[in-house]
This record gives C-alpha cells, structure tokens and sequence, in this order.
C-alpha cells in the first residue's frame, strides 16, 4: 500500500483501490489530485490483503472519518468492518464509486482525474452532514383492501384487515379469507393520512343482512352478489325487493364509513401524483405487501426536512401568496389548512425535495444533501487545483482527463442504478463509454432547482445534465424536468451563454441511447468563459436578510451576478429564472398599505412623502402584492432585470413605481393618508358621515385621525 501524508490537522483518510487491477486508474495521480484528508494511500486489493495496512493508518493517523474508492458490498462490509474493529463509528465510512462510475466508463486518464475529484467532493460534503433527527407517529394495525382479496388474505396473519368488496363477489374466491372482514359497499371516497384514513362506502344492503340469500335467488340475474350480499346500482326496483325478511334492501342507497391505519386500494387514482404514505393506489406486489407490514403499529423514520416558516410567502391577512411547495410536492405532504397558512407532515414527506427546490425563500429546506452541501460539492468536483500545490492542475495538459466538466444531478434511485448497470456492461462493451461526467448525488431530481443549475455554471461548469428516472419519475411521473430545462435554456441563452442544460432518462436496458444522447450534449457545448475553482457561494445576497442561506432566490441571484462578471448578456432582462419578478402600478392605486403589509419578503414600501417603493433584489415573484391589490392596481412581470439592480443603479436598491401625494392634517399638519386614499374614502363614505362636524371649517376628511376625533368632541359642546 502506497501512503501519502498530508498536514491539515483533519482525522480524514481516504484510501483508493484499483479492486485487483481490474480498474484503468494511475493510483499515483489519484493520490496527487485528493485533498484536505490527513493520509491518502493506494492499494490494488484492498478489501484483502490491503486492510492490516489500512488498519495500521487508522490508528497512526487517529482516524475518524473514512473515504473508499469500492462501490461492491462484499467490499464495502469488510473495509467497514475493519473500521469498527478500530474504534470507527460503523457509518463514519463513506464510499466513492470509482469503477462502474468512473473507469469502466472512462479512459485512464479521465477515471484518475474524476476518481480524485469524486473523493475530493465527498471530503467537502462531510462537513455538512447533518445531526440525525427523526419523526414518528403511533398507528394501528387496521388495514382497508379494497377489492383484492389476495392481498387481503397474505396480509391477514399480521394485520386487521377489511376487505371491502367494491362491487365485487368473493363467494367463489381461491383464498382463504376465514381472518378477514367482509365490508360490502362500494368506495365513494376516500380522506385522512397515515394513521386514520377514512372510507366512505355506499352500498343497497343495510348491515342487518343475515345472509339468508333469497335476494339473490328472487333478484335479477347477476345484479346480487352473494359473498358479500349487495345489490348493483342497475337493479331496478321490482316486487323482488319485498323478499327480505329483515327489510335489509335500500335501493336508494346506505352510507358507512370504514376507518383504516392503511389503505390498499389497487387501479385507484391517488390524490398524491406520486403517492401517499399509508395509501397504495398502483399495482399490489410483494413489495406493497411488505410496506404495509412494516407501517403496522407506526412509524419512526428520518426528519427530512427544515422550516423556518417565519419567512414563507404562503400568505398574509386572509390573503393566499405562494403556493410553489403545495403545488409541487408529488406525496401530499404539504397541505394549507388556511388560505394564508402551509403545513408540513414530516412523516408523509418522502423526501424527494420537490418543496426545497421551489420555495424562493428558504421556509423549508432538505435536511441531507442540504443546498450549502450540495454546493460544495459541486464546487470540489469542478475546481481543477493547480500545478503548484500538485493536486488535480498536475494532471492537466497534454494527458487532460477531462476537457468539458459537465456537472450532473443523478437521482439515487433508478437513475443511479442505471448508471451502474451500464458500467458493468461497458467491462465487456467499450462502445458503452460516455464523457466523464461529475456526479452529484441528489434524493431525486426533484430536489434540483434554478439556483442549483446556476450554482453550477457559476463554479465553472460547461454544462449542467439533470439525470433521472427513466420512463415515470417514482415521485413526479413522466419527463418530470423538461419545463425546468425549457426555462434554464432560456435564462442562460439571455446571460450569453447558449443553452447549457440538459435533461436524461438512462433506461436500464438501453444504454445506447443514453451514451448518444449525453456525448452529443457534450460535445456541442462551447468552453464556458467563466473560470472553475474561483467561486465559493455563500448563497446570500446581503448579510442582514432573514432568509436562511442557499434559499432558492438568494443562492440564484448570487450566482447569476458571478456569471455576469464573465459574460456580456443578450438581454437586460434574464427571463426563465420564476424566483424574480418586478412590479408596475397604474394610476388606479390609491396607495393603500395593503401591498407593502402583504409583501413577505418587504420588498414593498410606501415613503413618507407619498411614493410607493419596490426592491427588485429582494421580491421572489410570490404575487402576493398582485393578487391583494384592492385596486387591481399592479401587475407583476416575470424575470430578472438586470437594469433594476442595485449595481447598476448606483447602490440603491429601492426604485419608485408611483409617484403618490400625501394629504396633510389641516389642523396639526402631519401627513395622514395618500390623496387617492382620501378621496377614495370620502367618495366611498363621504354621504354617510355627512353633517357631523356642521361648524368645522373643512371637510373631516381633511383632518388626521387625532385630530378628527379632537373636532368632533369640539361639536358636541356646541
């Protein structure tokens, strides 16, 4: 084993494995290109004869933290075993993918290089590893199948299972049902979450059937069902229906309500487009069964997410703002009990980040991979080192591995495993290779945002490749980031910078096409004129905001401001980007303070002298301003005007969009109300309040509140 020591005063190692000679890696240049870990070493085998080594730098260097080049669990469970045997915690191992992601796929050089990069951008990401949290919810074991009674029956020896007929007769079904409940009726719908669903069932048979079946021996052929005994909506009524010798037929129909911890309900259409926890609306297999189970009796799991909810936009006064997170989350999660309220259920929250990566103002935040992690990442993965220092910059020039950094988003659940597929089978096909691309862990796709794809150009990438599920998203169905991509598109064709965002699918079994399809994206994008490992985001634009950092608005906007240091834009006004809009007031507003109060983000104000002010820097496009407007006075446009910044302004960050005038207290002389406000309060009331203050000099209209009320109680005495 090859060791390199380093001096940073980190109880970091990382360790690089060849796995046999079976990978086309120069372990020395891997070795050069790793960073800030206090021992970096290489061996060709070893999660075998390499661990005495690796155990003996464990405790020479006092190590702590463990990064590894293997992405094979046989591997994984000895390297991490050795680990534990040296006082490591078991999951203080982290583990990079250098052989189907890197040099199966590669050629020597670019797997070296993206092989240091990788550890490289695990070592930053470990700095912001979350502290664990978990949720939990107590439930029971009552479990709703609606209409299937297999499932019902391999659920039964560990569930309370009703099985609810949905219209169907079960009287010569091939299972056993002897510990299942018969509910007959067919489902109307269906409400509540995890824990205490509700079913609301209709059906033509009261529950004071006996079973006795003379309804279906006198009642019409096929519409009477036996096991158990319902009647179908299309039985007509007739001399039949006076069989039942304890009156249990209503044709017009009975409601109940079944109540269930879980429900399965198989060809139904969710409410959640992506699904809901505890409600299983697909096709049942083993897998669905399986989930079931281990929901029975509750559920404790990871909190997924951060709110700061003293920043959400959702609204104010009664007043609905944005709706971005409700609208996006795929699982139902996110529910507004009020028009000016959201609400999060951490436990329905299936942590796909759909909410994060909307939200302009950072309420509500991934916990792992937060934003901040995810750019440091990024920025470890693009920043080329120097030839000074001998890192990455040593393994430039000639023998370049990678000429084009591409950063992409790979979702690590299908994607991820598709990506793995093809590195195996590019060990027997070399046609199978693809640009090295550098790849950012994220739960889902779904998690990437504007402000994630602009972080990365603004670090020095050449393009951004947002890589999903094949076929149907697990969460948001199919082609889930194409409007995303349209719009990226769009902003960076304004910035100058041509369009440098893609979307891919890898399908498991055609990898063809996704190597076609990410070589031609490479290949036709232009060197980025913006230079990597230059940038380091602190994902705010001004220190005494309320926003938490690396908000979706704050993170974009400082990243298109380091983008604009290197490019000339085509257009003044950057469309594409929804975190950013700017507002235009006609001559009907009458400057009331409802905007300014609505504004969650106080990107509103109204001056002393009468003039209503607005931040471009600071709106995020809520619409909240818009839609409050009593006077259907503003409009809001959509985009980033670069004209309307505060750098190209002089500094000041607040512009006037109406030009008001204040009407002054004729008494004590204090400005009190905009004039269009009094007029259109006196135009409004003025009849009612008519006569109040006979003697007065002047209308009460043109007196300050003190003062009015002063003048009225000076009326009364006379």
């Amino acid at each position: 084993m090859l060791v390199v020591p380093f001096s940073m005063g980190m109880n970091v190692g990382a360790f690089v494995c060849s796995c046999a000679d079976t990978c086309e890696l120069d372990l020395e240049g891997v070795r050069d290109g790793v960073r800030d870990v206090e021992v970096v070493a290489s061996s060709s085998h070893l999660c075998d004869d390499g661990l005495p080594a690796m155990a003996h730098l464990v405790e020479e260097y006092d190590l702590d933290q463990l990064l590894v080049t293997t992405p094979e669990p046989r591997c994984q469970d000895a390297i991490r075993e050795t680990a534990v045997a040296e006082g490591i915690h078991p999951e203080a191992t982290a583990f990079v993918d250098h052989r189907e992601g890197a040099a199966w796929v590669h050629d020597r050089a670019s797997a070296t290089e993206k092989t240091a990069r990788l550890l490289n951008a695990r070592r930053a990401g470990l700095d912001h590893e979350p502290v664990s949290r978990t949720v939990s919810r107590d439930a029971g074991e009552a479990v709703a199948v609606v209409g299937d009674p297999e499932t019902a029956a391999a659920l039964a020896d560990t569930a309370d299972v009703t099985l609810i007929a949905n219209g169907r007769d079960f009287d010569d079904a091939d299972v056993d049902l002897d510990g299942v409940d018969l509910a007959r009726g067919r489902v109307v719908d269906v409400v509540g979450e995890y824990g205490d669903f509700e079913l609301e069932l209709r059906a033509r048979v009261t529950e004071d059937c006996i079973s006795c079946m003379d309804c279906v021996r006198e009642g019409p052929d096929g519409l009477v069902t036996r096991r158990p005994v319902d009647v179908d909506p299309a039985a007509e009524p007739g001399e039949w229906t006076d069989c039942c010798p304890v009156d249990a037929i209503d044709l017009d129909g009975v409601e109940r309500t079944v109540r269930a911890d879980q429900v399965i309900f198989p060809g139904a259409t969710g409410r959640a487009r992506g699904g809901q926890i505890g409600l299983y609306t697909g096709p049942v297999d083993g897998a669905t069964v399986a989930a079931v189970e281990d929901l029975l009796g509750g559920v404790e799991k990871p909190k997924h997410l951060d709110l700061e909810m003293d920043v959400c936009a959702a609204g104010d006064s009664s007043q609905v703002g944005c709706t971005a997170c409700t609208d996006a989350c795929p699982h139902d999660a996110v529910g507004r009990p009020h028009v000016d309220e959201v609400e999060f259920d951490p436990v329905a929250c299936q942590d796909c980040g759909a909410c994060t990566s909307v939200c302009p103002t950072g309420a509500v935040t991934l916990r792992d991979p937060s934003n901040e992690r995810i750019a440091r990442e990024v920025e470890a993965l693009l920043d080329p080192g120097t030839e000074d220092d001998g890192l990455l910059g040593g393994l430039r020039g000639d023998d370049t591995g990678i000429e084009t950094p591409v950063i992409a988003f790979v979702c690590s659940e299908r994607a991820d495993d598709a990506l793995s597929r093809y590195g195996r089978l590019a060990r027997e096909d070399d046609d199978l290779r693809y640009p090295p691309v550098l790849p950012v862990s994220v739960n889902c796709t779904d998690t990437v945002g504007e402000a994630h794809a602009m972080h990365a150009l603004a670090a020095g990438a050449d393009g951004v490749a947002i890589v999903g599920c094949g076929g149907d998203c697990l969460h948001s169905g199919p082609d889930p980031k194409a409007e995303l991509v349209r719009r990226l598109d769009r902003a960076t064709g304004d910035l100058g910078l041509g369009e440098r965002v893609t979307f891919l699918a890898p399908e498991p079994g055609d990898p063809k096409a996704f190597v076609e399809e990410l070589s031609r994206f490479v290949v036709e994008l232009d060197p980025t004129p913006i230079p990597a490992g230059e940038h380091d985001a602190t994902g705010t634009v001004r220190g005494d905001k309320p926003n938490p950092p690396f908000n979706s608005h704050d993170w974009a906007l400082e990243s298109v401001r380091v983008i604009l240091d290197h490019v000339d834009p085509d257009r003044e006004v950057i469309r594409g980007l929804t975190d950013f809009g700017w507002m235009e007031v006609s001559d009907a507003c009458n400057f009331t303070p409802t905007c300014s109060n609505l504004c969650p983000t106080d990107a509103i104000r109204r001056t002393d002298d009468g003039d209503l002010q607005f931040n471009h820097e600071d709106c995020v496009n809520c619409g909240l301003c818009e839609d409050g407007c009593p006077e259907t006075a503003i409009t809001m446009r959509d985009g980033l005007d670069l004209s309307r910044l505060p750098e190209n302004r002089g500094g000041e960050r607040w512009e006037t969009v109406y030009e008001g005038e204040m009407r002054a207290c004729v008494r004590c002389g204090k400005p009190f109300a905009s004039e269009g406000t009094a007029q259109h309060v006196a135009e409004t009331v003025g009849d009612v309040v008519e006569g109040v203050a006979p003697h007065g000099e002047h209308s009460v209209f043109d007196y300050c509140a003190d003062c009015r009320a002063t003048l009225l109680f000076e009326e009364g005495g006379h």
